[in-house]
């Protein structure tokens, strides 16, 4: 997808002040970001325990990877400001409805045969850092679109508080995921959550790796 120049130095450079307070005013540590491919198709699985996940996902791609975006799908409330939607647009998410959201789904599938995209499997927030189901849809758009899939585990970011100094926190990037056998399967339920089984097992070995 082309994303002017512009825009992308707009994303490094707030992403300059958020690695300033997540890595130098605070103690936030990144395993694996070896892992992370350089172009292509890229789902970034994560559980999902702080409001702090979705920039410190985007900063850890950056250090890695300088000027390239990260996008993520986000619920369609937090755009209802139109000063903080075009923040958040401007910095790669975009609004998904509740439920079915065709015109979301959509352009998520064009998004993962170029991009690296954030998702968050259990759809929704654990405060506890506890690790929940994964969502059905999630196995179905792995098997739909074939990205390389990297698990990912965040530990400890529950915690932080801002502003806060020397907090400590953990984001653990694996290996990409093989789901060759499965994707030989039917398209159907069973195989979709096989598919997302596997990737919460694997999230879930990240965060025993914390």
């Amino acid at each position: 997808m082309h994303v002017s120049f512009l825009r992308r130095c707009w994303v490094m450079f707030v992403g300059v002040f958020i690695a300033f307070y997540a890595f130098v005013c605070n103690r936030l540590e990144v395993v694996g970001s070896e892992h992370l491919p350089d172009e292509g198709g890229v789902l970034l699985a994560s559980n999902h325990i702080s409001g702090y996940d979705t920039v410190f996902l985007p900063i850890t791609v950056f250090r890695q990877h300088p000027f390239q975006m990260v996008w993520a799908p986000a619920k369609e409330e937090l755009f209802e400001n139109k000063f903080l939607g075009f923040l958040y647009r401007s910095w790669g998410a975009f609004p998904v409805k509740r439920g079915r959201d065709v015109r979301a789904g959509k352009h998520l599938g064009q998004l993962l045969q170029t991009e690296k995209v954030m998702l968050f499997p259990e759809g929704t927030r654990n405060k506890e850092g506890k690790l929940g189901k994964g969502n059905r849809g999630v196995g179905k758009l792995i098997y739909d679109h074939r990205p390389t899939v990297i698990p990912t585990a965040l530990s400890g970011i529950n915690k932080w508080r801002f502003p806060g100094f020397g907090q400590r926190g953990l984001i653990h990037f694996g290996a990409p995921l093989d789901f060759s056998d499965l994707l030989k399967l039917e398209d159907c339920k069973e195989t979709h959550l096989l598919i997302v089984e596997r990737l919460m097992a694997a999230i879930a070995d990240g965060l025993e790796e914390a």
